[in-house]
């Protein structure tokens, strides 16, 4: 065959009809695909190609650098990104008996709940902003619930805190830069395009979703919105019990 990567059956059927001149049926060839160890599967997008990497290894070994720092105390590392969930269910995979019914009702029309956040690599503590919308004035919400967990306040000793965000729009906008510049304490360390696994939100969002909100329809947007303070609480309840049973361990 050509270096084609994937093939449709009726492709398949063309093409075995050019060299050997047969006919075979859909069902036959399916059969023999399938003894053959293949599978009807769907392609997925990868990163490659977009990537630069000589960029994302220069950023990988800066953002190692910063937690070194951060575990000594010296910094305070946060890792800054967007999310959102729906009122409709969020479907993830799940143990069930063979057989059971795994349909989730999802009536009405979606709505969707914007999540702004930031996560503390020491504590692990998330910290979330909610919103309709992701706009840039939404942003600056989530810098100034910062600004009061972290900024200088009376008595309070500043440590000089770095947060790691992507190039999205709200982050690099008019409005955002000029609010990050009137924070001297606080340093923007930007990841280079297209690399979501240098950025650790991401699998605190993906445990948010899939342990904490699938497999649940909410009635309205408050019902969702008391649904993820919950969610962050246990979330956070968790990490405090790995903590504590690391340091045991450890000791």
């Amino acid at each position: 065959m050509t270096d084609r990567v994937n093939w449709t059956l009726p492709r398949l059927q063309i093409e075995i009809a050019i060299r050997s001149k047969l006919t075979i049926s859909k069902s036959q060839l399916s059969k023999a695909l399938k003894k053959r160890g293949f599978r009807w599967r769907r392609p997925r997008h990868c990163l490659n190609g977009r990537q630069e990497a000589q960029a994302v290894d220069r950023s990988g070994l800066r953002l190692k650098l910063f937690k070194q720092q951060a575990m000594a105390g010296d910094i305070v590392l946060l890792f800054g990104d967007e999310s959102e969930v729906l009122t409709h269910p969020y479907l993830a995979h799940a143990w069930a008996r063979r057989g059971a019914d795994l349909r989730v009702p999802a009536p009405g029309q979606s709505r969707k709940l914007a999540l702004l956040g930031v996560i503390d690599h020491v504590t692990g503590e998330l910290i979330v902003h909610t919103s309709p919308t992701k706009r840039s004035t939404d942003f600056i919400a989530l810098l100034e619930i910062i600004d009061r967990r972290y900024g200088p306040q009376p008595g309070r000793i500043v440590v000089p805190v770095v947060l790691v965000l992507d190039n999205g729009p709200i982050h690099v906008s008019k409005l955002t830069r000029a609010e990050l510049a009137k924070r001297p304490w606080l340093t923007i360390e930007w990841m280079p395009k297209y690399a979501p696994e240098l950025n650790d939100i991401e699998r605190v969002w993906r445990d948010l979703k899939c342990h904490f909100l699938a497999h649940q329809t909410f009635r309205s947007v408050e019902a969702l919105q008391n649904a993820v303070a919950d969610a962050i609480r246990k979330l956070h309840e968790e990490r405090i019990t790995h903590l504590c049973l690391v340091q045991r361990i450890a000791a």
